[in-house]
């Protein structure tokens, strides 16, 4: 797993439920196929902008939109935390207000599989020409959005 996939995997992890420790986010990275050290880890929070924040019952880390993390990382990529699909519809989550901005990226690439997109707050519906192309165009947004 190389470092861009790692940072989509950290993001997806972290937005997906509440890490409460780096040994915690190193097991879940870990069931993803990713080994990496402590030292490894902790830079790469911080790379994301990722910081701890108290709650009730104690603490979670929480991705930010701020942080050193945009230049080494795609533009795109930077706001994504997952694309998933069904069989008729690809959705891309991302951080809090980055969705409108990630659809007319999408847009501007005039993809010949993407009828449109429609735009949250953070989450992006994509739109397939085809159902037949749901799982293609899933594999090609990833490329787009995350591998740059």
């Amino acid at each position: 797993m190389n470092k861009k996939e790692r940072f989509f995997t950290i993001r997806k992890i972290i937005a997906g439920g509440a890490v409460d420790s780096q040994e915690e986010l190193k097991r879940a990275l870990a069931r993803q196929g990713c080994s990496v050290t402590q030292a490894t880890l902790s830079r790469d929070l911080k790379d994301l902008g990722a910081s701890w924040v108290a709650g009730p019952g104690g603490g979670r880390y929480a991705l930010t939109t701020s942080g050193s993390a945009p230049a080494l990382r795609t533009m795109m990529g930077a706001g994504v935390t997952d694309i998933v699909a069904n069989e008729s519809l690809v959705v891309v989550r991302t951080m809090p207000g980055a969705a409108g901005t990630v659809a007319e990226f999408l847009d501007s690439q005039r993809l010949p599989d993407v009828l449109g997109t429609v735009a949250g707050d953070n989450t992006v519906l994509v739109i397939p020409k085809s159902v037949r192309r749901t799982a293609a165009l899933q594999k090609l947004l990833l490329q787009k959005l995350v591998a740059g």
